[in-house]
């Protein structure tokens, strides 16, 4: 098998753990870094994500890494900059992304059609693998398989997020206010939650569901107790659990749900269960099937190692997307991404 040529297109938190996928693969060659930084400029990709030095630097340069002609991009920044990616899928340069693109709108209208025209242009693909869920996107279309009807499909994520470590992100979710679900904490919970519109509408496509419409729900639960995490308080009665998601809706029921829990402590005065299983997926159909998915990290995983699982899956894709028709790719396009296993023990090298 010949190596892909990879850029990596910025070094954040999920970058720098795709880069080292990328550098630890013997099929994937690193070719280019993009960094969004300054300070990231110049500096040795291997150094940037925890690996020996590589000779290849980070640089800004657009025209630099295009001119490269790798075969990948793998797109992991905050933000989509959306006239980046139709230059690189104008090149010919196919682009597996983290990044929902939901800054710009998303994958749809005129964004979808700006992207379907640079695919064509340059016979390449664009696949979105997703924050989180992602991954399990692909697992909830693919194990309706085995069913000769389906009447709905539901995913729950359970999180203990009390090791998540970002006052921003659980005070912007009312976490430690008073006052339960108000009308506005529930429209910042929606515009917070939006990605998970989008894990719906994939499932969906993948299903060759048509919604009417995907609605929003959510709803808290508040400390039994005073909680202080080291880094985050929360006031017994406040805030310290949320509940929500969307439906998608065909005909009038829920066809396609998919459900988070985010709790930051388990002493919750509701009494609410939470499951110490990350993914619950169940089918209605016939057979009906219920399915349980826990991870446990190693035990030298810190916090932001967690974010292996949004990064590895794009990794894994890579051949598949290469392999796929040019376009803006959906879960059925690419099918099971998986992790080479025997090459990694034989250390081949393609």
């Amino acid at each position: 098998m010949d190596k892909l040529s990879v850029v990596q297109w910025t070094t954040g938190k999920v970058g720098k753990l795709s880069l080292r996928a990328i550098l630890d693969d013997p099929r994937l060659e690193l070719v280019g870094v993009y960094a969004h930084g300054k300070d990231k400029v110049g500096q040795d990709a291997g150094t940037l994500c925890g690996r020996p030095e590589t000779g290849i630097c980070a640089t800004d340069d657009v025209d630099a890494l295009v001119a490269l002609k790798p075969d990948s991009a793998l797109y992991t920044p905050f933000n989509a900059d959306l006239d980046q990616v139709t230059r690189l899928l104008e090149a010919g340069i196919d682009v597996v992304s983290t990044n929902l693109f939901l800054n710009v709108g998303g994958i749809q209208g005129e964004v979808r059609e700006q992207l379907e025209a640079a695919c064509r242009r340059g016979n390449a693909s664009l696949y979105i693998t997703g924050i989180n869920p992602g991954w399990i996107n692909a697992i909830v279309a693919a194990m309706t398989a085995v069913c000769r009807k389906v009447e709905s499909v539901a995913l729950v994520e359970s999180a203990d997020c009390s090791v998540y470590e970002s006052v921003e992100t659980w005070s912007f979710l009312g976490m430690g206010e008073s006052g339960g679900a108000t009308p506005e904490l529930i429209e910042r919970a929606r515009a917070w939650l939006i990605l998970f519109r989008d894990a719906v509408q994939r499932i969906g496509d993948a299903l060759e569901y048509h919604f009417d419409d995907i609605e929003f729900f959510c709803e808290y639960a508040t400390a039994a107790e005073t909680v202080d995490l080291g880094w985050f308080k929360m006031q017994q009665g406040t805030n310290a659990a949320l509940r929500g998601g969307w439906n998608g809706k065909v005909g009038g029921r829920t066809a396609v749900k998919l459900t988070v829990v985010w709790y930051l402590t388990k002493k919750l005065a509701e009494g609410w269960e939470l499951d110490e299983d990350q993914y619950h997926l169940t089918i209605a159909g016939e057979p009906n099937v219920d399915t349980r998915i826990r991870f446990t990290p190693p035990a030298h995983w810190k916090n932001h190692d967690w974010d292996t699982m949004t990064a590895l899956p794009a990794v894994s894709a890579l051949f598949d997307i290469k392999k796929a028709r040019p376009g803006v790719l959906g879960l059925r396009d690419v099918g099971l991404p998986y992790a080479p296993a025997g090459v990694w023990d034989r250390g081949e090298e393609g």
